[in-house]
Protein backbone atom coordinates (compact mmCIF):
# COMPACT_ATOMS: atom_id res chain seq x y z
CA UNK A 1 0.00 0.00 0.00
CA UNK A 2 1.72 3.15 -1.17
CA UNK A 3 -0.78 5.81 -0.13
CA UNK A 4 -0.78 6.74 3.56
CA UNK A 5 -3.98 8.38 4.77
CA UNK A 6 -3.82 11.11 7.40
CA UNK A 7 -6.45 10.37 10.04
CA UNK A 8 -7.84 12.44 12.88
CA UNK A 9 -9.71 11.17 15.94
CA UNK A 10 -12.42 13.19 17.69
CA UNK A 11 -12.99 11.85 21.20
CA UNK A 12 -10.62 9.76 23.32
CA UNK A 13 -13.01 8.48 25.95
CA UNK A 14 -13.90 4.84 26.65
CA UNK A 15 -14.31 3.94 22.97
CA UNK A 16 -12.01 6.55 21.48
CA UNK A 17 -8.98 5.15 23.30
CA UNK A 18 -9.45 1.85 21.47
CA UNK A 19 -9.79 3.65 18.16
CA UNK A 20 -6.49 5.39 18.86
CA UNK A 21 -4.74 2.10 19.57
CA UNK A 22 -6.02 0.35 16.46
CA UNK A 23 -5.36 3.33 14.17
CA UNK A 24 -1.74 3.36 15.30
CA UNK A 25 -1.42 -0.35 14.44
CA UNK A 26 -3.11 -0.12 11.05
CA UNK A 27 -1.13 -0.20 7.81
CA UNK A 28 -1.74 2.63 5.39
CA UNK A 29 -2.95 5.21 7.88
CA UNK A 30 -1.18 7.71 10.10
CA UNK A 31 -2.92 9.07 13.20
CA UNK A 32 -1.82 12.69 12.99
CA UNK A 33 -4.33 14.54 15.18
CA UNK A 34 -6.52 13.99 18.24
CA UNK A 35 -9.20 16.34 19.54
CA UNK A 36 -11.27 16.17 22.71
CA UNK A 37 -12.61 19.15 24.65
CA UNK A 38 -12.44 16.99 27.79
CA UNK A 39 -8.71 16.35 27.45
CA UNK A 40 -7.04 12.95 27.44
CA UNK A 41 -8.39 10.97 30.44
CA UNK A 42 -6.80 7.67 29.37
CA UNK A 43 -3.45 9.05 28.25
CA UNK A 44 -3.62 7.86 24.65
CA UNK A 45 -2.43 10.98 22.84
CA UNK A 46 1.27 10.18 23.24
CA UNK A 47 3.31 12.80 21.40
CA UNK A 48 0.22 14.37 19.83
CA UNK A 49 -1.26 17.58 21.15
CA UNK A 50 -4.86 17.19 22.30
CA UNK A 51 -6.76 19.70 20.17
CA UNK A 52 -9.83 21.48 21.57
CA UNK A 53 -12.51 20.81 18.94
CA UNK A 54 -13.53 19.54 15.51
CA UNK A 55 -12.43 22.73 13.78
CA UNK A 56 -8.87 22.31 15.06
CA UNK A 57 -8.93 18.66 14.00
CA UNK A 58 -9.90 19.62 10.44
CA UNK A 59 -7.21 22.28 10.48
CA UNK A 60 -4.60 19.56 10.96
CA UNK A 61 -5.09 18.54 7.31
CA UNK A 62 -6.68 15.10 7.52
CA UNK A 63 -7.98 12.73 4.85
CA UNK A 64 -10.29 10.72 7.11
CA UNK A 65 -11.70 10.99 10.62
CA UNK A 66 -13.19 8.88 13.36
CA UNK A 67 -15.88 10.48 15.53
CA UNK A 68 -16.19 8.88 18.98
CA UNK A 69 -18.03 11.53 21.00
CA UNK A 70 -21.50 11.40 22.63
CA UNK A 71 -24.30 10.84 20.14
CA UNK A 72 -25.76 14.35 20.40
CA UNK A 73 -22.52 15.78 18.98
CA UNK A 74 -22.33 13.50 15.93
CA UNK A 75 -24.24 15.70 13.53
CA UNK A 76 -22.26 18.88 14.11
CA UNK A 77 -18.92 17.11 13.74
CA UNK A 78 -19.98 15.07 10.71
CA UNK A 79 -21.40 18.02 8.78
CA UNK A 80 -18.22 20.03 9.34
CA UNK A 81 -16.10 17.07 8.22
CA UNK A 82 -18.24 16.59 5.09
CA UNK A 83 -17.91 20.27 4.23
CA UNK A 84 -14.14 19.95 4.60
CA UNK A 85 -13.98 16.91 2.29
CA UNK A 86 -13.01 14.42 5.01
CA UNK A 87 -14.12 10.76 4.85
CA UNK A 88 -15.69 9.90 8.21
CA UNK A 89 -16.50 6.95 10.44
CA UNK A 90 -19.01 7.92 13.15
CA UNK A 91 -19.62 5.70 16.16
CA UNK A 92 -23.09 4.20 16.42
CA UNK A 93 -25.85 5.24 16.49
CA UNK A 94 -25.50 7.55 13.54
CA UNK A 95 -27.23 10.45 15.29
CA UNK A 96 -29.59 11.44 18.09
CA UNK A 97 -32.55 11.88 15.73
CA UNK A 98 -33.72 10.73 12.32
CA UNK A 99 -33.63 14.28 11.00
CA UNK A 100 -30.01 14.70 12.06
CA UNK A 101 -29.05 11.32 10.64
CA UNK A 102 -30.61 12.12 7.27
CA UNK A 103 -28.74 15.40 7.09
CA UNK A 104 -25.52 13.47 7.62
CA UNK A 105 -26.40 10.90 4.94
CA UNK A 106 -27.26 13.66 2.46
CA UNK A 107 -24.10 15.66 3.19
CA UNK A 108 -21.71 12.77 2.57
CA UNK A 109 -23.55 11.57 -0.52
CA UNK A 110 -23.57 15.10 -1.98
CA UNK A 111 -19.85 15.47 -1.32
CA UNK A 112 -19.00 12.07 -2.79
CA UNK A 113 -17.32 11.04 0.46
CA UNK A 114 -17.21 7.75 2.32
CA UNK A 115 -19.44 7.99 5.38
CA UNK A 116 -19.60 5.00 7.71
CA UNK A 117 -21.17 4.11 11.07
CA UNK A 118 -19.37 2.03 13.68
CA UNK A 119 -21.72 -0.90 14.12
CA UNK A 120 -18.81 -3.06 15.20
CA UNK A 121 -20.77 -6.29 15.71
CA UNK A 122 -20.91 -6.85 11.95
CA UNK A 123 -17.17 -7.40 12.12
CA UNK A 124 -17.29 -9.92 14.96
CA UNK A 125 -15.68 -13.15 13.72
CA UNK A 126 -18.60 -15.30 14.88
CA UNK A 127 -21.13 -13.24 12.92
CA UNK A 128 -18.89 -12.98 9.86
CA UNK A 129 -18.56 -16.78 9.84
CA UNK A 130 -22.29 -17.17 10.48
CA UNK A 131 -23.23 -15.00 7.52
CA UNK A 132 -20.74 -16.79 5.28
CA UNK A 133 -22.22 -20.17 6.15
CA UNK A 134 -25.79 -18.95 5.69
CA UNK A 135 -24.88 -17.57 2.27
CA UNK A 136 -23.33 -20.94 1.42
CA UNK A 137 -26.69 -22.57 2.10
CA UNK A 138 -25.63 -24.53 5.19
CA UNK A 139 -28.79 -23.55 7.10
CA UNK A 140 -31.19 -23.70 4.18
CA UNK A 141 -34.13 -21.32 4.49
CA UNK A 142 -33.84 -18.94 7.45
CA UNK A 143 -36.88 -18.92 9.74
CA UNK A 144 -36.01 -16.85 12.80
CA UNK A 145 -33.33 -14.67 14.40
CA UNK A 146 -33.29 -14.18 18.17
CA UNK A 147 -30.72 -12.03 19.97
CA UNK A 148 -29.98 -11.45 23.65
CA UNK A 149 -27.79 -8.52 24.69
CA UNK A 150 -27.77 -8.06 28.44
CA UNK A 151 -25.29 -6.77 31.01
CA UNK A 152 -24.56 -4.23 33.74
CA UNK A 153 -25.33 -0.55 33.32
CA UNK A 154 -22.59 1.41 31.49
CA UNK A 155 -22.17 4.64 33.46
CA UNK A 156 -20.47 6.25 30.45
CA UNK A 157 -23.80 6.45 28.57
CA UNK A 158 -25.86 9.48 29.54
CA UNK A 159 -27.52 10.87 26.42
CA UNK A 160 -29.45 7.89 24.98
CA UNK A 161 -31.29 4.84 26.26
CA UNK A 162 -30.58 1.16 25.85
CA UNK A 163 -32.44 1.05 22.53
CA UNK A 164 -30.10 3.40 20.67
CA UNK A 165 -26.97 2.38 22.54
CA UNK A 166 -27.31 -1.41 22.49
CA UNK A 167 -30.40 -2.54 20.57
CA UNK A 168 -29.04 -0.73 17.51
CA UNK A 169 -26.30 -3.40 17.42
CA UNK A 170 -28.85 -6.20 17.22
CA UNK A 171 -31.07 -4.47 14.69
CA UNK A 172 -28.10 -3.89 12.39
CA UNK A 173 -26.60 -7.36 12.73
CA UNK A 174 -29.95 -9.10 12.31
CA UNK A 175 -30.76 -7.31 9.05
CA UNK A 176 -27.19 -7.86 7.83
CA UNK A 177 -27.02 -11.56 8.66
CA UNK A 178 -30.26 -12.35 6.81
CA UNK A 179 -29.79 -9.60 4.19
CA UNK A 180 -33.29 -8.27 4.72
CA UNK A 181 -34.52 -5.07 6.38
CA UNK A 182 -37.06 -4.95 9.20
CA UNK A 183 -40.62 -4.58 7.93
CA UNK A 184 -42.71 -4.45 11.13
CA UNK A 185 -41.84 -4.08 14.81
CA UNK A 186 -43.63 -4.29 18.12
CA UNK A 187 -41.71 -3.31 21.24
CA UNK A 188 -42.01 -2.89 24.97
CA UNK A 189 -39.74 -0.85 27.24
CA UNK A 190 -39.10 -0.47 30.97
CA UNK A 191 -37.66 2.43 32.99
CA UNK A 192 -36.10 1.08 36.19
CA UNK A 193 -32.98 3.14 36.99
CA UNK A 194 -34.60 6.53 37.52
CA UNK A 195 -33.17 7.97 34.30
CA UNK A 196 -35.24 9.62 31.55
CA UNK A 197 -34.29 6.90 29.06
CA UNK A 198 -35.38 3.28 28.87
CA UNK A 199 -33.24 0.58 30.51
CA UNK A 200 -34.90 -2.45 28.90
CA UNK A 201 -36.44 -3.14 25.52
CA UNK A 202 -37.78 -6.16 23.71
CA UNK A 203 -38.40 -5.91 19.98
CA UNK A 204 -40.34 -8.48 17.99
CA UNK A 205 -40.97 -8.21 14.31
CA UNK A 206 -40.52 -9.54 10.83
CA UNK A 207 -38.17 -8.73 7.96
CA UNK A 208 -39.27 -8.06 4.41
CA UNK A 209 -38.15 -11.60 3.51
CA UNK A 210 -40.45 -13.07 6.18
CA UNK A 211 -37.87 -13.90 8.86
CA UNK A 212 -39.25 -13.59 12.40
CA UNK A 213 -37.01 -11.54 14.70
CA UNK A 214 -36.77 -11.08 18.46
CA UNK A 215 -34.29 -8.78 20.21
CA UNK A 216 -34.02 -8.80 24.04
CA UNK A 217 -31.84 -5.98 25.33
CA UNK A 218 -31.14 -4.46 28.75
CA UNK A 219 -28.33 -2.96 30.79
CA UNK A 220 -29.68 -3.97 34.20
CA UNK A 221 -28.51 -7.58 34.21
CA UNK A 222 -25.71 -8.79 36.51
CA UNK A 223 -24.40 -11.17 33.85
CA UNK A 224 -23.14 -10.23 30.40
CA UNK A 225 -24.75 -12.01 27.48
CA UNK A 226 -24.22 -11.48 23.76
CA UNK A 227 -25.98 -14.21 21.80
CA UNK A 228 -27.44 -14.48 18.31
CA UNK A 229 -29.47 -17.58 17.43
CA UNK A 230 -30.48 -18.16 13.82
CA UNK A 231 -32.92 -21.01 13.26
CA UNK A 232 -33.62 -22.43 9.83
CA UNK A 233 -34.49 -25.36 7.67
CA UNK A 234 -31.49 -27.52 8.62
CA UNK A 235 -30.96 -26.57 12.27
CA UNK A 236 -29.74 -23.57 14.25
CA UNK A 237 -26.59 -21.48 14.51
CA UNK A 238 -25.63 -19.95 17.86
CA UNK A 239 -23.11 -17.10 17.73
CA UNK A 240 -21.58 -15.88 20.99
CA UNK A 241 -20.08 -12.51 20.16
CA UNK A 242 -18.49 -12.18 23.60
CA UNK A 243 -16.15 -15.08 22.81
CA UNK A 244 -16.34 -15.11 19.01
CA UNK A 245 -17.61 -18.71 19.02
CA UNK A 246 -20.04 -20.18 16.49
CA UNK A 247 -21.88 -23.46 17.08
CA UNK A 248 -24.25 -25.33 14.77
CA UNK A 249 -27.03 -27.58 16.07
CA UNK A 250 -28.11 -29.78 13.18
CA UNK A 251 -31.51 -31.31 12.75
CA UNK A 252 -31.04 -35.04 13.19
CA UNK A 253 -31.84 -37.80 10.76
CA UNK A 254 -32.11 -40.53 13.39
CA UNK A 255 -35.71 -40.85 14.63
CA UNK A 256 -36.25 -40.61 18.39
CA UNK A 257 -37.86 -43.67 19.95
CA UNK A 258 -38.95 -41.87 23.11
CA UNK A 259 -42.38 -40.77 21.96
CA UNK A 260 -43.02 -37.99 24.49
CA UNK A 261 -39.66 -36.32 23.78
CA UNK A 262 -40.06 -36.69 20.02
CA UNK A 263 -43.46 -35.05 19.96
CA UNK A 264 -42.29 -32.21 22.19
CA UNK A 265 -39.16 -31.35 20.21
CA UNK A 266 -40.67 -31.51 16.76
CA UNK A 267 -37.32 -32.42 15.17
CA UNK A 268 -34.79 -34.97 16.31
CA UNK A 269 -31.41 -34.00 17.70
CA UNK A 270 -28.49 -34.11 15.33
CA UNK A 271 -24.81 -33.36 15.52
CA UNK A 272 -23.51 -30.32 17.40
CA UNK A 273 -20.46 -28.64 15.86
CA UNK A 274 -18.39 -25.76 17.21
CA UNK A 275 -16.34 -24.31 14.38
CA UNK A 276 -12.71 -23.29 14.41
CA UNK A 277 -11.84 -20.20 12.37
CA UNK A 278 -9.57 -17.14 12.65
CA UNK A 279 -10.73 -14.68 15.29
CA UNK A 280 -9.47 -11.18 14.56
CA UNK A 281 -10.31 -8.12 16.63
CA UNK A 282 -13.59 -6.68 15.27
CA UNK A 283 -12.46 -3.06 15.65
CA UNK A 284 -9.36 -3.70 13.57
CA UNK A 285 -11.39 -5.41 10.84
CA UNK A 286 -13.83 -2.49 10.87
CA UNK A 287 -11.02 0.03 10.44
CA UNK A 288 -9.45 -2.00 7.63
CA UNK A 289 -12.78 -2.00 5.80
CA UNK A 290 -13.18 1.77 6.27
CA UNK A 291 -9.61 2.44 5.09
CA UNK A 292 -10.12 0.28 2.02
CA UNK A 293 -13.40 2.05 1.20
CA UNK A 294 -11.62 5.41 1.36
CA UNK A 295 -9.02 4.02 -1.04
CA UNK A 296 -11.79 3.08 -3.46
CA UNK A 297 -11.72 -0.66 -2.88
CA UNK A 298 -14.83 -2.83 -2.71
CA UNK A 299 -15.53 -3.56 0.95
CA UNK A 300 -18.46 -4.24 3.26
CA UNK A 301 -18.69 -1.19 5.51
CA UNK A 302 -21.77 0.00 7.39
CA UNK A 303 -22.70 3.01 5.29
CA UNK A 304 -24.40 6.06 6.75
CA UNK A 305 -27.53 5.13 4.80
CA UNK A 306 -27.51 1.72 6.50
CA UNK A 307 -26.89 3.34 9.87
CA UNK A 308 -29.87 5.59 9.22
CA UNK A 309 -32.06 2.56 8.44
CA UNK A 310 -31.02 0.99 11.74
CA UNK A 311 -31.87 4.19 13.62
CA UNK A 312 -35.23 4.24 11.84
CA UNK A 313 -36.04 0.74 13.10
CA UNK A 314 -35.01 1.67 16.65
CA UNK A 315 -37.12 4.84 16.57
CA UNK A 316 -40.06 2.82 15.21
CA UNK A 317 -39.62 0.37 18.08
CA UNK A 318 -39.60 3.18 20.64
CA UNK A 319 -42.74 4.60 19.01
CA UNK A 320 -44.33 1.16 19.24
CA UNK A 321 -43.54 0.98 22.95
CA UNK A 322 -45.08 4.42 23.53
CA UNK A 323 -48.25 3.70 21.56
CA UNK A 324 -48.59 -0.03 22.35
CA UNK A 325 -49.10 -0.75 18.66
CA UNK A 326 -47.28 -2.61 15.92
CA UNK A 327 -45.41 -0.22 13.61
CA UNK A 328 -44.78 -0.62 9.90
CA UNK A 329 -41.21 0.63 9.44
CA UNK A 330 -41.72 1.91 5.89
CA UNK A 331 -44.77 3.90 6.93
CA UNK A 332 -42.94 5.23 9.98
CA UNK A 333 -40.20 6.72 7.81
CA UNK A 334 -42.80 8.49 5.68
CA UNK A 335 -44.36 10.31 8.66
Amino acid sequence: MTEVLRVGLLGVGMMGRHHARVLRELDGVDLVAIADPGGDPHGVAGDLQVLPDIDALIGAGIDMAVVAVPTRFHEDAALKLAAAGVHTLVEKPIAHSLEAGQRMVDAFEAAGLVGAVGHIERFNPALQELRRRIQAGELGAVYQVATRRQGPFPSRIADVGVAKDLASHDVDLTAWVVQSDYQTVFAQTAFKSGREFEDMITITGRTTSGVIVNNIVNWLSPMKERLTVVTGEKGAFVADTSTGDLTFYANGTIPLEWESVSSFRGVSEGDVTRYAFPKREPLRVEHEAFRDAVLGKATDIVTMAQGQRTLTVVEAALDSARTHTSVDVASFTAR
